[in-house]
């Protein structure tokens, strides 16, 4: 008895130490970082919906194609239309931030469903849950994609829907092991001792209390995959089309000019993706280590 009081104890202090305060260097390097992205992302794209931008992103000025960073107050040049690249790449996060928030509201929210069916309940349920993850599994993401893109055309919310459905697995498979984990403890079995609701139990103390941080990371690794997604769709010429602007897109015309020397309009939008990208992934790296403690193992 002693031993289990000081366990939990121990807990209680180490729950109720803020969590930056926890964490390794490197750790808030990865969450400063990809919280900046995030607030930049968030920033922009509200910047774009209120078309509050230095130059309009659809005017074409003949006298400035190609024109190099800095030209006339265009702080990344102009692309081969004498479009400004800096309103084209604020513009262009209307491209996948809404369709990606999609994906993630779909992966989460029925990957959890699938989760708790398994872990919780098992049996009958666990077998159905994990042969419907398993079916989803077996397709090949980016295949199924192209194949739905070639037969019928989608926009890219409905792509991003495909991408949320094939994300299901993992958010269930993750949400299944957390509530197994819970049950080798004695956990769910207290709180049922104790004469809690399933409701109670499974929204307050395994979802909220437990699995949130899952959910979190899981959140931010799928916005950037949503990212890396569409923006290829977009380059391949699948996604998003001119004279709409989508990253993808504007490191697929810029191409053809980077032999000529004029690389910005290629690789402003390319190092955007990769900055962006890489701040979702360590934001999710960084929070991932403090909140599940992997320093500590």
């Amino acid at each position: 008895m002693k031993r289990y009081t000081q366990h939990t104890t121990e807990f209680s202090d180490s729950a109720g130490v803020p969590f930056w305060k926890k964490a390794a260097p490197v750790d808030r390097v990865y969450i400063g970082y990809g919280l900046f992205i995030v607030l930049l992302v968030v920033i922009s794209y509200i910047l774009g919906a209120t078309h509050f931008l230095p130059f309009d992103p659809q005017e074409i000025n003949m006298d400035l194609l190609m024109a190099p960073p800095q030209t006339e107050g265009h702080l990344l040049g102009t692309d081969f239309m004498g479009r400004d690249i800096l309103s084209r790449l604020i513009i262009g996060i209307q491209a996948y931030f809404l369709p990606g928030l999609l994906a993630i509201g779909i992966a989460l929210v029925l990957g959890t469903c699938f989760g708790v069916l398994a872990g919780y309940w098992g049996g009958g349920l666990d077998i159905a849950s994990t042969f419907l993850s398993n079916l989803l599994n077996s397709f090949p993401r980016l295949v199924l994609i192209l194949l739905m893109v070639a037969a019928f055309k989608p926009n890219i919310y409905l792509v991003m829907a495909v991408v949320g459905i094939t994300s299901i697995p993992t958010v269930a498979s993750l949400i299944k092991s957390k509530i197994q984990f819970l049950k080798q403890k004695n956990f769910i079995e207290a709180a049922t001792a104790l004469g809690l609701k399933n409701a109670a139990i499974i929204f307050k103390h395994i979802l909220w209390h437990n699995c949130r941080s899952v959910l979190i990371i899981q959140a931010t690794l799928g916005m950037a995959e949503a990212i890396l997604i569409e923006t290829s769709l977009s380059y391949l010429g699948f996604g998003v089309q001119e004279p709409t602007p989508s990253w993808g897109n504007m490191v697929q015309s810029g191409a053809n000019y980077f032999m000529q020397g004029n690389f910005w309009p290629s690789t402003a939008p390319a190092l955007t993706i990769l900055l962006t990208i890489m701040g979702f992934h360590l934001l999710g790296d960084g929070l991932n280590n403090i909140l599940e403690r992997k320093r500590d193992q």
